[in-house]
C-alpha cells in the first residue's frame, strides 16, 4: 500500500519509493529535521527519486551532508 504523503505521519523510518510526493507535509518535516535553511534543489530531488532504497531519515541525513549541517 502506498504511503499517504499528504495525510500520513512522516517519520525518519518511512520508506521513500516510487510513490514519493513532495508535499507541504514533507517540506514541514524536512524543515523540522534540517532547520530553517532547508530547501529542495534539482540535484537533491534527483537523488531522492533515483530509485535506490531509502527512508526519510536517509533523505534528512543526505541533505545535512550536502549542506554541511551536523548529523543528528
Amino acid at each position: 500500500m502506498a504511503f499517504d504523503w499528504h495525510g500520513g505521519t512522516i517519520t525518519r523510518d518511512i520508506p521513500v519509493g516510487s510513490d514519493y510526493r513532495n508535499t507541504q507535509k514533507v517540506r514541514r518535516f524536512m524543515t523540522e529535521q534540517c532547520g530553517a535553511d532547508f530547501r529542495f534543489d534539482r540535484p537533491f530531488m534527483a537523488w531522492i527519486r533515483s530509485g535506490a532504497p531509502r527512508t526519510m531519515g536517509d533523505v534528512v541525513d543526505e541533505w545535512k551532508r550536502r549542506n554541511g549541517a551536523a548529523q543528528s
